[in-house]
């Protein structure tokens, strides 16, 4: 039988990766630019991200009818600085607030200049409609500058347009500044870590082309409305894309430098780098993508966006991982480590530090596991002390915010809710009673009737229904205003044939904390047995995967116990958001299953040639470099969110960055290994590792030559 020259069969293999980084190269081209258009149908309205069911949510549906079009108020104080307000400064506010009602994106309904009780402010309230989008930050500086025209008085400016107009100036840089950081952050990691020149730049080409992927698919759904986007969103989709994809191309890009020890072929050693990744990044991405769709099971908005558009990243990241990068490292086969190529000596490298490390485990695995549980239980004791109620108005920034500011100033001369105040839609019929129950309640500091903008006029009436103003007397977000809407409800509810609802932002800010209390209670108990299952199916077993995800979960406990004390003391953070729990946890849970996974398929692959106790050492022994340096990336890539000014995200990169941390160095690497090597084969139960044959030999390892 006739058989091809070497040279031809050369040429043959290298067709399909040929191929591959041609069409990997033209998606790139094509889709590449996506990853800076997201923002386009990216929406930062935050009434848009309420609880589907919650009753302040259908009073904001209701609430529209009373007006022409949804509108979204912008409040202007002025604060004399000569002391009392006289009637020129009067005179100058009323004719700013006339000409504000043309400013571009108004809907033409300004109130009135109120004064404060103290005779020492004004205060005006300005409608923009709530579809503005990106176009609120210049509709809001053009209030500003004609806001300037009041003489001898200090200018602040709030409420919900000035706030969206904040959060559109807080991600402008989510396009460019993240993705820079992120992508520079793990460059400068990948090359100290890896001392090679192509590797870093292959694996990152990687990461940008699966998240030019995502991001036009994305793109494509949020366009069409089936998923929603915001700048929260946009910025954990990149983070995750890059995340992701780095840490599923170091495991694969480490696994063919092991095989190109043992291999003179560089085509033999990606097949069977290839066929040992497949599995550990496959189910590993399974883990994450199942944990981010469960979201989708939230009754919020942001956590159910979250879901999907997760899901679609860390597919297009193993697509990029099991597809992109063996076609490009197989092209260059040693070239891609230059300058340290590995030679084929016949032997498999590892480090000399996780050596050590193995034998710590090997020679006291009791005494290595229990320290590490007692470290973790008594970091993860603080855990109920993380205050999870929402964060105050006046810390949704790092950095200080002009619509922040505008609210100390309104603080300082009105009741604390003015501006925000609680709204009640109730029966016409049932105004008198419901506007008595109303202001009999402790916290409430007046009830105005809402008149369609006629001051002094009748309570407009839409479909027999009215809308009323309740004023709180302690600011919007603050716990105080919070028991005052607890209560408002229960006043209201209690009038006959009212059929009263509470609405407002401070009914907006309990409802969520409601929600987001009861999504952790659903939710958390789902991502884990989905994990559990991914698991089970990977390993075989019911033991191992019960211990993985036990360990795991303990590790989520401590790093929070860890932000309890962190957040407050060291970051100023007097609570977090409702949401950064839960975030943490789906994050944390997947993810740090991710480097068990790794190091469990590679324990359990040496576990059929030397025995479990053994195997272990030597799994841990050949991923501790590989899976340190993907859980220091993660890291990193994590805390570049901390360059957005949001305490949201700075909460959740630190929850992150620091639990990703806390399982590579202490759970993956000694907790874990040192319960598998006290338990033995007893780990794999109900299955046992069956033996090899003769050709299967032990490969032994030597010195690490990079």
């Amino acid at each position: 039988m006739l058989t091809a020259p070497p040279a031809v069969r050369r040429r043959t293999r290298l067709l399909i990766p040929l191929a591959l980084l041609v069409v990997w190269l033209g998606l790139g081209g094509v889709f590449g630019s996506y990853a800076g258009k997201l923002s386009q149908v990216a929406t930062n309205d935050r009434a848009a991200f309420l609880p589907r069911s919650a009753e302040s949510t259908e009073v904001a549906r209701l609430g529209r009818e009373f007006q022409t079009g949804a509108a979204m108020p912008l409040i202007v104080v002025w604060e004399s600085r000569t002391g009392a307000v006289d009637d020129a400064q009067r005179a100058a506010a009323e004719r700013v607030l006339r000409a504000a009602a043309g400013v571009t994106g108004a809907t033409g309904r300004v109130s009135p200049a109120v004064p404060a009780e103290d005779g020492r402010a004004l205060q005006g309230v300005v409608q923009f409609r709530s579809d503005l989008g990106r176009q609120t930050g210049d509709s809001v500086r053009a209030v500003r500058e004609l806001a300037g025209q009041v003489p001898d008085s200090t200018v602040g400016l709030t409420g919900p347009a000035a706030i969206l107009a904040d959060l559109g100036g807080a991600f402008a840089g989510i396009d460019g500044l993240l993705l820079g950081v992120a992508l520079g952050v793990v460059l400068l990691i990948l090359l100290a870590v890896y001392r090679s020149v192509l590797l870093p730049l292959l694996v990152i080409l990687g990461a940008v082309f699966a998240l030019g992927i995502a991001c036009a698919l994305v793109y494509l759904l949020a366009d069409h409305g089936v998923v929603r986007v915001d700048g929260q969103v946009q910025g954990l989709l990149s983070i995750l894309v890059i995340g992701a994809a780095t840490d599923y191309g170091l495991l694969l890009s480490a696994r063919f430098r092991e095989e190109l020890h043992l291999h003179g072929d560089r085509f033999a050693a990606m097949r069977t780098a290839w066929r040992q990744s497949v599995e550990p990044v496959a189910a590993s991405g399974a883990t994450v993508a199942l944990g981010l769709l469960v979201l989708l099971i939230s009754d919020l908005t942001n956590n159910r966006a979250l879901g999907p558009v997760g899901a679609i990243g860390i597919g297009c990241a193993v697509l990029s991982a099991l597809t992109f990068l063996p076609a490009a490292l197989v092209l260059l086969g040693r070239a891609a480590y230059w300058p340290a190529r590995p030679a084929a000596d016949g032997r498999a490298p590892v480090h000399a530090v996780w050596a050590g490390v193995a034998g710590l485990v090997g020679r006291r695995p009791r005494a290595t596991w229990a320290v590490s549980l007692a470290v973790l239980a008594g970091l993860a004791a603080f855990a109920p002390t993380l205050d999870a109620g929402g964060v105050p108005q006046t810390e949704l920034f790092i950095k200080a915010q002009p619509s922040v500011a505008g609210q100390r100033l309104l603080s300082a001369h009105f009741a604390g809710g003015s501006g925000n105040p609680a709204v009640v839609i109730a029966a016409a019929g049932r105004a008198e009673a419901v506007t008595a129950a109303a202001g009999a309640v402790p916290g409430v500091a007046a009830v105005r009737p809402y008149t369609g903008g006629a001051p002094g006029g009748p309570a407009k009436e839409v479909d027999g229904k009215v809308r009323l103003d309740v004023t709180l007397a302690d600011p919007a977000d603050s716990d105080a205003a919070i028991a005052t809407v607890r209560s408002l409800r229960q006043a209201v509810h209690a009038v006959p044939d009212a059929d009263a609802l509470v609405g407002g932002y401070t009914a907006q800010q309990y409802d969520t904390r409601v929600t987001a209390e009861r999504d952790r209670t659903l939710i958390m108990p789902v991502v884990l047995v989905c994990v559990l299952a991914v698991l089970v199916l990977l390993l075989r077993s019911l033991l191992a995967p019960v211990l993985l995800a036990a360990t795991v979960a303990l590790s989520y406990l401590a790093t929070l116990g860890v932000s309890a004390l962190v957040f407050p003391h060291v970051f100023g953070f007097s609570a977090t958001d409702p949401s950064v729990p839960l975030y943490g946890y789906v994050f944390l849970v997947a993810l740090g299953v991710d480097y068990n996974i790794f190091l469990m398929t590679r324990v359990r692959e040496e576990a059929l040639r030397a025995g479990t106790r053994e195997g272990v050492l030597r799994g841990l022994t050949a991923t501790g470099g590989v899976i340190t340096s993907a859980g220091v990336v993660l890291a990193a890539t994590f805390a570049a969110l901390g360059v957005i000014p949001l305490a949201f995200l700075a909460q959740i990169a630190f929850i992150v960055a620091f639990g990703v941390l806390l399982d590579t160095l202490l759970v993956r690497s000694l907790l874990v290994p040192a319960l598998v090597r006290d338990l033995g084969d007893r780990v794999w139960w109900p299955a046992r590792p069956r033996p090899v044959t003769v050709r299967q030999a032990v490969r032994e390892p030597v010195a690490d030559q990079v």
